[in-house]
């Protein structure tokens, strides 16, 4: 029996032989459109009559799992455990709307940002306020840096706009967002990383930029960007200089001033804080 568990961003989900697989577990995503796509995945790679449970918290899209799945043409049996709404459904010989939904959570251009861009990526329709905060703030850097979880490359083209900058390492941890920023940054000096900030070996930089993520798996991780300033901290050689934002309320700035020599706030508007500070 083959048996395959799908995530969202999973480098399998695409590739997966259709009707190859007997069960398919899904812990489905939260945006509604990457959802019907990773559902719609999971249906064409069962064989007919293979099974299918797709799992996700009521409150960040469990509600409406068992209406999508009907959609699809599938009888759900459906239970909830520890604030999980699950659904099994076996899938049916002809089921309905699988490539319009795969077409619909597929890589895009959207028009309104001028930028490629996927569902599920974060902010993936529009920019986040954070970023255009930072954006009009940013230094004219020079020398080597790094953009840390540089989703779909909007700081790192305007950091790139700076011809004294020499390279530029953008690292991020969602592949479709590596993918797209692939194509929106076309300048030589980018150098991709598919990898976790946490491990990237990057070195001697002279500086460094970054919008960093305080949620995890939709929940609130204050640690996960406290784990972005230490690895600036790290990667900056001595004078360094670190440009972050970050929303008002999220403590950052004793990790800063333990790792860094200095620390002044660019900005505090409307919710978010642009801080600079030097190794």
């Amino acid at each position: 029996m083959q048996v395959s568990p799908l995530r969202p961003g999973s480098a399998a989900l695409e590739s997966l032989p259709a009707g190859g697989l007997d069960t398919v577990f899904v812990a489905a995503p939260p945006g509604s459109i990457e959802r019907r796509a990773v559902l719609a995945h999971a249906l064409r790679a069962l064989r007919p009559g293979g099974t299918l449970v797709a799992l996700a918290p009521k409150d960040k899209g469990g509600q409406r799992l068992r209406g999508e799945l009907e959609a699809f043409g599938c009888t759900v049996a459906e239970r909830s455990k520890a604030r999980q709404r699950i659904c099994e459904v076996r899938r049916p010989d002809a089921p309905t709307g699988l490539e319009a939904a795969i077409a619909d959570g597929a890589p895009t251009f959207v028009e309104e940002i001028g930028l490629h861009s996927q569902p599920g990526v974060f902010s993936w329709n529009r920019i986040d306020p954070g970023s255009a905060l930072l954006l009009r703030y940013l230094p004219a850097f020079a020398g080597r840096g790094a953009d840390l979880g540089a989703g779909l490359g909007i700081l790192a083209r305007a950091v790139l706009a700076a011809p004294a900058v020499e390279e530029l390492s953008l690292v991020e941890i969602d592949r479709r967002a590596v993918e797209a920023s692939r194509k929106n940054v076309g300048d030589p000096r980018a150098r991709f990383h598919w990898a976790d900030v946490r491990s990237v070996p990057l070195a001697d930089l002279d500086f460094v930029v970054s919008n960093p993520p305080f949620h995890a798996e939709g929940i609130e991780d204050r640690a996960l960007g406290q784990a972005f300033v230490a690895s600036a901290a790290r990667m900056l050689r001595r004078s360094g200089t670190f440009v972050l934002v970050a929303n008002r309320h999220m403590p950052y700035e004793d990790g800063l001033r333990v790792a860094f020599r200095s620390m002044t706030v660019l900005a505090d508007e409307a919710g978010y804080k642009i801080i600079e500070a030097r190794k």
